[in-house]
């Protein structure tokens, strides 16, 4: 008997829009999963906009959008991504909710995974799908966030968050960055970036919003940290401490703690450990090395400690990761 090829498992994503949408938000959603593919080119995705009331809606542009499908496109969803809407600038109330919006949420089925882009987190919260969740928002937005829905936490730094398949992202161009990060949970890496590639934005951003966040302009003649970075990347498999990377860029260990912390919006050492973890994920995902040889390479020293990581991190062991996506035993 010939050979039969399986039809790969598509994945439905589901796009609810408001009126008032914004319509970047809605292309990085159908641009990023309607372009992943799998190693025989054939689709991973099919993704479908729908309106809690379908028909032509407005747009924070000087266009409308013309939205066909109605809120029971979401009852066979397996990712629901709602956007914002320009009503989520103005004042916030507390569990404000217009009715269309709180019945097409119902139609979600239970397990589907569920994120928002920018200010459509406040959706999810007035929902109830944050409560005792770590969320974001756009960082003009997480005070109010904050005090509205003081049940969830509230992280104003990140670019994204993802907490037990209800995930929220920061502005509008964290969308791509909430994108790639789900189209990396499911098929790796490889995936991921190519989606990145084909799109010309980095596969994965470092730091936070932190680094976006309006500030006062630095000191004149202030150096950068990228030299700390570079000679960080041409040494991930040496032991790396703070004083060697401080060399680097001729400053102290304390200026560089500082200056790392506001352009990047973390810390040296976090950077590096995320460095180390994207290394250690792309061999685990290409080569057939020994975990502890990865372990070397990619600077966690020994196979326990990178486990350890992985394990803080995302929340599996090195070995289940490698069997994800490569589908060894």
């Amino acid at each position: 008997m010939g050979e039969v090829n399986e039809e790969p498992v598509v994945h439905r994503v589901v796009t609810l829009v408001r009126p008032g949408l914004l319509p970047m938000e809605l292309g990085i959603v159908h641009r990023l999963f309607g372009t992943a593919m799998d190693y025989d080119a054939r689709p991973l995705y099919s993704v479908v906009t729908c309106a809690p009331e379908p028909g032509e809606l407005a747009t924070d542009a000087d266009f409308t959008v013309k939205v066909p499908h109605g809120p029971e496109a979401l009852e066979n969803a397996d990712t629901v991504l709602v956007p914002a809407a320009e009503e989520d600038y103005g004042p916030q109330e507390r569990g404000r909710l217009a009715e269309p919006v709180r019945r097409a949420l119902e139609r979600i089925p239970a397990g589907a995974r569920v994120a928002s882009i920018c200010t459509g987190s406040f959706v999810l919260a007035a929902a109830g799908l944050l409560a005792g969740r770590r969320a974001t928002t756009h960082w003009k937005s997480c005070d109010e966030f904050q005090a509205l829905y003081p049940e969830v936490a509230v992280d104003p730094d990140v670019l994204y968050t993802d907490d037990r398949g209800v995930l929220t992202s920061a502005g509008v161009a964290a969308g791509i960055d909430l994108c790639l990060h789900m189209i990396r949970s499911d098929h790796g890496a490889d995936v991921a970036n190519t989606v990145a590639r084909r799109t010309v934005v980095a596969p994965h951003r470092e730091g936070g919003q932190a680094q976006y966040i309006e500030q006062p302009v630095p000191e004149p003649g202030g150096s950068s940290t990228a030299a700390a970075r570079d000679y960080a990347l041409g040494h991930l498999g040496d032991s790396l401490a703070l004083e060697d990377l401080a060399r680097a860029t001729s400053m102290s260990v304390r200026t560089l703690s500082r200056r790392f912390l506001c352009e990047t919006g973390t810390t040296p050492m976090r950077w590096l450990t995320a460095q180390r973890l994207q290394l250690a994920r792309q061999l685990l995902e290409r080569t057939d090395e020994p975990v502890d040889r990865i372990a070397a390479r990619a600077g966690f020293g020994t196979g326990t400690a990178m486990r350890q990581h992985f394990r803080d991190v995302l929340g599996v062991s090195p070995r289940t990761y490698r069997n994800t996506f490569r589908g060894t035993e």
